[in-house]
């Protein structure tokens, strides 16, 4: 009886190990159908010396508005009217603040909601220690080993100017949409929510006009170009459906203070730091969200076997994962509100105790959480309760958009037949855009940027020797054309 249940137990597993290498064959990337487009014509020689010249203009944001010079984006906003004669003469545009652009491209039926394709002008500084660093000049906009460099060559002036290119291209051809097209260009994405934030006053100039829009398209997930030996060698990519929040508060102590000489047994840094550690130690529960679910499921089905074999169970074993995957800095960010302890202050000297201890700590916050949820959550977990708390500021999560619409399967199918690649997945952007201060105008609000590039080339932006490869441009433009085809008609 022994041995016969022995040889069923192999059999089972035999059967089992079949059955999972039947499973990770099939297991590849899914595809949405895309409609019959006509080929696109492209002038990427144009696209070319525009966006370098856009990285010439210093568009530089600043907090202090006086310091920001606002003649560079000037220069940029003449580079466009140069650039784009037609679309200048076809739309109309409009400057809302010191730099925001509004441009309309009427559409022949008024009843259809317009579509809103938004990016920002503006790009964070370079200091000026970390100049010598860069193999080409940040602001010169040089071409060289098959790269434009650069600041904003991937954040975002890539995807502005890809932008106007493919309208542009689209009246040079007599196309005219069945549904209005704004676009709207804010000033200061990369500041975090100033007083005088471009966008929410472009849009708000929208809504008070009575404008109500089908569809965003903002930046966010771009197409990752992957190859590791023998694990995966393919094209992936993610669309935005929502973004976390963001607050800081401030967590403080206050002491008699005195002399150094005569310390007490805790200064009010001891005992700020013992709040600092209640809070790293005690992190928001990790959950494996549907997103997260879906993002590793289209990597999965885009490993190559044996990998696949693993892969293919990749949904069943996040849960399984979870506390070991959520111990791991970055993915545990895709998993939780994150707690960050960035500044701290105490004594203004080093032989004055402190009267006065506090602490910085900066959250990002899931969707499903809030503001509100965070502070009741730093009440628990920090132990000493004579530690006061403090709001300095802050955004509540994104909506999360739906992921049943023509945007987002217009989307999926212009990747698919233009990418050779699997359908996107839908995902939370860990850090702010703009397109959250268009939820007032609607609930589909899609954050993604189509540039193939590599990993490494992607964390360029924002940090020393930015660049963006020249060979995925023009792709970039045949999908904002086809874009505009398939959700505004002609």
């Amino acid at each position: 009886m022994k041995k016969k249940a022995k040889i069923a137990a192999l059999s089972a597993a035999g059967l089992l190990l079949a059955g999972n290498a039947v499973k990770a064959v099939r297991y590849r990337p899914i595809k949405e159908q895309a409609p019959s487009l006509p080929d696109e014509n492209v002038n990427t020689e144009r696209y070319i010396e525009t966006l370098c010249e856009a990285i010439r203009c210093k568009t530089v944001s600043n907090t202090d508005e006086t310091l920001t010079d606002w003649d560079e984006f000037e220069k940029l906003h003449k580079l466009f009217e140069k650039k784009y004669p037609l679309l200048h003469k076809t739309l109309s545009v409009r400057t809302v603040g010191k730099a925001g652009l509004i441009f309309t491209w009427q559409g022949t039926d008024e009843t259809l909601k317009p579509i809103a394709l938004i990016g920002h002008q503006d790009v964070v500084p370079v200091q000026e220690e970390k100049l010598a660093d860069w193999t080409h000049p940040p602001f010169e906009g040089e071409i060289a080993d098959g790269f434009i460099w650069g600041r904003g060559a991937t954040d975002m002036k890539n995807h502005v100017v890809g932008v106007l290119e493919s309208v542009e291209t689209l009246l040079e051809e007599g196309f005219t949409p069945k549904r209005t097209v704004i676009i709207c260009f804010g000033y200061n994405e990369e500041l975090l929510d100033t007083e005088a934030a471009a966008a929410p006053l472009i849009s708000k100039t929208l809504e008070n006009e009575g404008v109500m829009l089908e569809s965003v398209l903002d930046e966010g997930g771009a197409i990752l170009e992957l190859d590791v030996p023998h694990v995966i060698k393919n094209k992936v990519a993610g669309i935005g459906i929502a973004e976390k929040g963001y607050c800081d508060f401030e967590i403080s102590v206050d002491a008699k203070g005195g002399h150094s000489s005569t310390p007490p047994k805790h200064s009010a840094v001891g005992e700020l730091s013992k709040a600092v550690l209640d809070l790293e130690n005690h992190q928001f529960p990790a959950k494996v969200t549907q997103e997260m679910k879906m993002i590793v499921e289209t990597i999965a089905r885009n490993t190559e076997l044996p990998v696949r074999l693993i892969g293919c169970n990749a949904r069943s074993l996040l849960s399984v994962f979870k506390p070991a995957l959520a111990s791991i800095p970055p993915v545990a960010s895709v998993m939780r509100t994150t707690t960050a302890v960035t500044m701290t202050n105490g004594s203004p000297q080093a032989n004055v105790l402190p009267q006065k201890a506090t602490a910085t700590v900066n959250f990002r916050i899931m969707p499903g959480n809030s503001i509100a949820d965070v502070e009741k959550h730093i009440r628990r977990v920090i132990r000493n309760k004579d530690v006061k708390i403090k709001l300095l500021g802050g955004n509540e999560p994104s909506i999360v958009s739906p992921t049943d619409t023509s945007t987002m399967k217009a989307i999926s199918a212009i990747c698919c037949g233009l990418f050779d690649m699997g359908k996107p997945a839908p995902f939370v952007v860990m850090g702010a855009t703009d397109a959250r201060h268009y939820q007032n105008l609607t609930e589909q609000i899609y954050r993604f940027s189509p540039f193939v590039m590599s990993p490494e080339i992607l964390m360029t932006a924002h940090g020393t020797d930015e660049r963006i490869p020249i060979d995925c441009l023009e792709n970039g433009v045949v999908f904002f054309k086809r874009y505009i085809r398939m959700l505004a008609g002609e």
